[in-house]
């Protein structure tokens, strides 16, 4: 007996769209970070759900998400990274109304 295995798996059981983000379910928590904190931080799925909170399906969904969309999240997270660039620059640690 074979499995098939689906092309794509439905993942809007833990994966929301916030701002044009995905972000976990019911959480503003957005995928990118938990891809992030997976790669650069070298934490296992374990570990990361302790982290945040979450179910260890979360994160499998997350990071499952992620891989599917890996190309446009990183083009999201790096446009973001850059405009907080920008604004540091511009406004620094200035306090609103300061010059």
């Amino acid at each position: 007996m074979s499995t098939a295995i689906p092309e794509k798996v439905d993942l809007s059981k833990y994966i929301e769209m916030r701002d044009d983000r995905p972000n976990i379910r019911g959480r503003r928590l957005k995928v990118a970070f938990i891809a992030s904190a997976h790669r650069e931080s070298n934490l296992s799925i374990a570990e990361i759900a302790y982290e945040f909170t979450l179910s260890e399906e979360q994160v499998l969904a997350a990071l499952l998400y992620y891989y599917e969309n890996k190309e446009q999240i990183d083009r999201q997270d790096a446009a973001d990274i850059q405009e907080s660039i920008e604004l540091h620059e511009r406004y620094g640690n200035k306090k609103p109304g300061q010059e």
